[in-house]
């Protein structure tokens, strides 16, 4: 298996685990979910809403394509992404709609890399400056950022008496029979 397959192991698993975190999210209430309970990002809400967020703008370094990367909101019009906790989308069903758009825009594009992608350099700029590396290093982050967060979810979650399940990649692989390189 070679890296381009290996991230397009890590975005089913993506998918598969925002699907399994929303689908406890969906049972909480408004009131639960926006819950200042002192994480980074406040409550699951403002995590899960910075988690769609980061996938957006880690999307749009990846690649420099606004058109098919950015957020939208309702209309289809483009969301202007303003710093770490900008709110996308107050309403948490229209955001798990949002989430389950974003990860197949990430399978999608994740099928498409080759190794010579991967060893290109990119240049974007964020909130710390202008960066120069080779694009496999932004790709890593965009995973590593998610599971960083989900983790953060997770805990949360069981805080509040509710149980996320296994989050491990390895159960997801044992699942699942149609993932690269089977």
């Amino acid at each position: 298996m070679d890296q381009a397959e290996s991230y397009r192991a890590l975005a089913q698993y993506n998918t598969w685990m925002n699907r399994r975190i929303y689908a406890v999210c969906l049972r909480m209430s408004d009131e639960e979910r926006t819950r200042d309970v002192g994480a980074f990002f406040k409550s699951v809400h403002g995590t899960l809403n910075h988690l769609l967020m980061g996938d957006h703008a880690w999307l749009l370094r990846c690649t420099g394509d606004v058109q098919r990367f950015s957020p939208r909101d309702s209309r289809g019009e483009i969301i202007a992404m303003r710093g770490y906790g900008h709110v996308l989308y107050e309403d948490f069903t229209e955001m798990a709609a949002h989430r389950e758009i974003a990860d197949q825009m990430i399978e999608d594009w994740t099928t498409s890399l080759t190794a010579d992608d991967l060893g290109r350099h990119i240049q974007y700029r964020g909130l710390r400056g202008g960066y120069d590396h080779p694009l496999w290093w932004c790709v890593t982050h965009l995973f590593n950022h998610q599971a960083h967060h989900r983790g953060q979810v997770t805990t949360v979650l069981t805080q509040l008496g509710y149980e996320p399940g296994v989050t491990d990649f390895i159960e997801q692989v044992r699942g699942t029979s149609e993932l690269p390189g089977n």
